[in-house]
């Protein structure tokens, strides 16, 4: 009895971003269903691999590919739905060690949340309280993203290290 059905209702926005993040979810579902997210991983492993490159660039390659791409989602887990597994096995097989590149590219899943005022659900709600201007929000997201990975590749990296996940 705490709320009627027409108290549900008369909240549109909601109901508009739940449709559209269905939507966004559905699609991403549909690119892996499709065959684009296989067919897209092959084609990230035989250009790293015309590359030459060993598996610590070709990885970091990936890994940064896979989270600044999100300046072309406007859904964290649609981004992730879409491209993560696709971004993985292309590491697996240019040579990354698994537990270590899926916990760098879980930590790239959430660091790339700052990125823009539409990066995630919450971005647009902090975005319009007028703290900040777009571009303070774009070069903040940046600068984070930066130093935020490079703690996580080099401090991680040697912790992961030691800890035998690569």
């Amino acid at each position: 009895g705490v709320l009627t059905w027409d108290d549900v209702l008369t909240h549109k926005s909601a109901w508009d971003t739940i449709t559209w993040f269905a939507a966004l979810v559905m699609m991403a579902t549909f690119l892996n269903k499709l065959g684009l997210i296989a067919w897209f991983s092959s084609a990230l492993q035989a250009s790293i691999e015309q590359m030459g490159l060993s598996w610590i660039p070709a990885s970091m390659f990936l890994l940064l590919s896979y989270m600044y791409a999100h300046y072309i989602f406007a859904s964290t887990t649609a981004h992730i739905t879409a491209m993560f597994s696709a971004f993985y096995i292309a590491g697996i097989a240019v040579g990354a060690p698994p537990m270590y590149f899926a916990l760098m590219m879980a930590a790239a899943s959430s660091i790339m949340m700052t990125l823009t005022h539409y990066a995630t659900g919450t971005s647009p709600i902090i975005y319009g309280s007028g703290y900040t201007t777009l571009g303070e929000w774009w070069k903040a997201g940046f600068a984070m993203s930066v130093i935020n990975m490079l703690i996580f590749i080099v401090l991680g990296g040697i912790w992961w290290k030691i800890l035998g996940y690569w």
